[in-house]
């Protein structure tokens, strides 16, 4: 047991990714740091939800990236999945806003599976260290905290107005969902074990563009 605690304390956080691929972008680049984070199947929004490989397939990124980091984490009992929610800056320094990132680790490998934000007035503060809320380990989470959509057929893929998704934790203590209408407005929630049933923890109303 103390061999398990000490090397689960040693892999990376999803803090520590978000930190990491927010410095990379500084670096390397706005759209190749995206790149190099993503999950193979990563969802991003313009307005209306796009494959983020195809989304940044070959984009040219900009001279100076955006800034940003997490100031909440919402953690998944076995640590395998967060949601990390902060604020960001324009490289002008003048336009502020707020971000959420879904992820999800491999071993010690992180990968980013949902990136969704929205412009707001004014910069946030910036805390001391992010707020990490991690899900309760007690009794068994017996499910998806809510009822997901049905699945599309290919036909209403390619005519729906509306694009929606779910997803969730491999031990159940974490889920999310999102839907965006027909003007590009979005829907962002989240829900957290707390062992006695499923709390909302994160909710996002993100206005159409």
């Amino acid at each position: 047991m103390i061999a398990a605690l000490l090397l689960a304390a040693s892999v990376p956080s999803a803090v520590d990714a978000e930190y990491a691929f927010a410095l990379d972008a500084q670096h390397m680049g706005q759209w190749t740091a995206f790149r190099k984070w993503a999950d193979k199947d990563a969802v991003m929004f313009d307005p209306q939800a796009v494959w983020a490989r195809d989304y940044l397939k070959g984009r040219k990124d900009p001279p100076h990236a955006v800034r940003w980091w997490p100031a909440h984490s919402f953690v998944s009992c076995d640590g395998r999945t967060a949601v990390n929610s902060g604020p960001w800056i324009a490289a002008d320094g003048k336009r502020h806003g707020y971000f959420t990132t879904v992820w999800q680790r491999t071993d010690s490998d992180w990968r980013w599976e949902y990136d969704g934000g929205a412009p707001q007035a004014g910069a946030a503060p910036r805390p001391p260290e992010p707020q990490v809320q991690r899900a309760s380990c007690s009794r068994k989470a017996p499910g998806a905290p809510i009822i997901p959509p049905p699945p599309l057929t290919a036909k209403q893929a390619l005519k729906t107005p509306v694009d929606n998704g779910e997803g969730q934790s491999a031990d159940k203590t974490l889920g999310w969902d999102w839907k965006v209408d027909k003007q590009g407005g979005r829907k962002f929630r989240v829900y957290q074990w707390n062992g006695h049933g499923y709390a909302q923890v994160l909710y996002n109303d993100i206005p159409p563009p």
